[in-house]
């Protein structure tokens, strides 16, 4: 991937900051909590580094993970796993959807899934060395946190604190996010 030498250049000039704190991270059964996504997604494009997708709510971590589901046809029966983990991280950047919209992602495609420019500005954002990228959710009113674990770079500490089973299609259907049949 060739790199947006004016998106390093803006990207540079924002100030990175401490994390340290809990996340959540919703899996199915038998997933690593940790285990970070070699499959690319919003803030990274396949095969580049991998990313550990967590939410700085519980509720945005089954926002998530609901809406991944619900896309399955049959979706899962299964219950899903919330995980809080305890994150530091010493260099996030911060961004949010003012910022967004001034590095070339327009406020109507905020939404699309596996958005170029998201992808690209997450893959800068590691690429300056930075621990995790936080940025609005677009499943939920909350930030998300993206870590990149297995850098070379990373500086932070991940731990499991706490697992709990979560039916998430009732927590769907609760919140208006699922209509199972």
């Amino acid at each position: 991937m060739i790199r947006d030498a004016e998106l390093l250049e803006k990207l540079a000039e924002y100030p990175t900051e401490n994390f340290d704190g809990p996340v959540y991270r919703a899996t199915r059964h038998g997933l690593n909590p940790l285990a970070s996504s070699q499959w690319g997604g919003r803030w990274m494009p396949r095969d580049m580094a991998s990313v550990l997708y967590t939410s700085l709510q519980r509720d945005g971590a089954l926002a998530e993970v609901s809406f991944h589901w619900s896309q399955a046809n049959p979706p899962p029966n299964k219950s899903a796993l919330v995980h809080t983990l305890s994150v530091k991280a010493s260099r996030a950047l911060r961004l949010v959807r003012v910022d967004l919209v001034k590095l070339g992602v327009p406020e109507t495609e905020f939404s699309r899934i596996n958005h170029p420019r998201m992808q690209q500005i997450g893959a800068a954002v590691e690429f300056l060395s930075c621990d995790g990228l936080i940025a609005p959710s677009v499943r939920w009113a909350c930030d998300n946190l993206m870590l990149f674990p297995e850098s070379a770079h990373f500086r932070g500490e991940l731990e499991v604190t706490h697992s709990e089973e979560v039916d998430w299609q009732a927590w769907a259907r609760t919140n208006g996010l699922f209509e199972a049949t």
